[in-house]
């Protein structure tokens, strides 16, 4: 029966080979030198071959030694790699279907610069968008998606999370509306008809507890399920929805919609992605995090901050 095979063996056989020498082999592993010699005779034991001879006052390699020279590198080499941390792979070979749970607005807002990067640098990549409805149940665990960005609730307790940007929310109505004009109070606020985008149907929310502390109440005429169907419902009624300033910011403009600041105190929104540990040391999806990261970013520097307000 063979003895248990000491795998660093292998890198002090690689390392003795390359320098020819136990003081040099022991200085290069931080060794002292009888301890190097004392692993040589470990190595020259677990192959029945000398491996190092002297000669004169050198060493030099026996044939076998000679012959297992490049294989014994190239296995280091395949040890270092399997083992230490992972590359990012070249995103021009890079052969992979990512799935992102992602809610529509975001995905007017970083979905173009995802696709563009896309296909400017990965052409076997595809990026498959996802609905919300999803995270009801453990995808990030079961692997139905690889990625959950906006503000996702009920995750897997160990799951990762980045934060990409922090929005704040902002009233949003058609052209010409009432509250576009003079000062928005907390009273006409609440006298407005109210749209709300929710995709379970939820009629009440962080506003409602807000308009409440001040002893006011709002009128809903409605839900849709997505923040896209708001907006476009919006330009032809006189009800006021609720978006995010920056990253609504480009599909509000190309509507033509007004946005205002909401006269409530209300918590500002983290943009996050959402992955599972196992991914952490992947270098395929650390490229994809990086994507949406700079995506988010991006969309974020294009928004109303840059290029002024979108209310008027």
């Amino acid at each position: 029966m063979h003895a248990r095979l000491d795998l660093n063996l292998l890198v002090a056989l690689d390392v003795l080979l390359d320098e020819e020498s136990v003081g040099g082999a022991a200085a290069r592993l931080h060794l002292s030198e009888p301890a190097m010699s004392r692993t040589l005779g470990r190595i020259r034991k677990a192959t029945g071959d000398p491996i190092l001879v002297r000669a004169g006052r050198s060493m030099v390699p026996t044939p076998r030694a000679l012959a297992m020279r490049a294989e014994v590198r190239a296995l280091v080499e395949q040890a270092r790699q399997l083992l230490g941390p992972v590359e990012r792979p070249d995103p021009a070979t890079l052969r992979r279907t990512f799935s992102v749970i992602i809610n529509d607005g975001l995905v007017a807002a970083i979905g173009q610069r995802v696709f563009a990067r896309i296909r400017a640098e990965a052409p076997y990549v595809t990026v498959r968008f996802l609905p919300e409805e999803r995270t009801d149940t453990p995808v990030l665990r079961e692997g139905a998606a690889d990625l959950l960005v906006g503000s996702p609730r009920d995750v897997e307790p160990e799951a990762r999370s980045e934060v990409l940007a922090v929005d704040r929310f902002v009233g949003v109505v058609r052209a010409g509306h009432p509250l576009t004009r003079g000062t928005v109070t907390p009273e006409r606020f609440a006298d407005a008809d109210h749209l709300i985008a929710s995709r379970r149907g939820r009629t009440t929310g962080p506003i409602d507890d807000a308009l409440a502390r001040l002893g006011l109440r709002r009128r809903v005429v409605g839900t849709v399920p997505s923040y896209a169907s708001s907006l476009y419902m919006l330009l032809l009624s006189d009800a006021v929805g609720m978006t995010t300033e920056a990253m609504s910011a480009p599909s509000v403009r190309a509507l033509g919609l007004r946005t205002f600041p909401i006269p409530l105190d209300l918590d500002p929104l983290s943009v996050v992605q959402v992955w599972h540990p196992r991914h952490d040391a992947d270098g395929a999806h650390a490229w994809l995090r990086a994507l949406v990261r700079d995506a988010v970013a991006e969309a974020v520097a294009e928004g109303p901050t840059a290029s002024g307000p979108v209310g008027s």
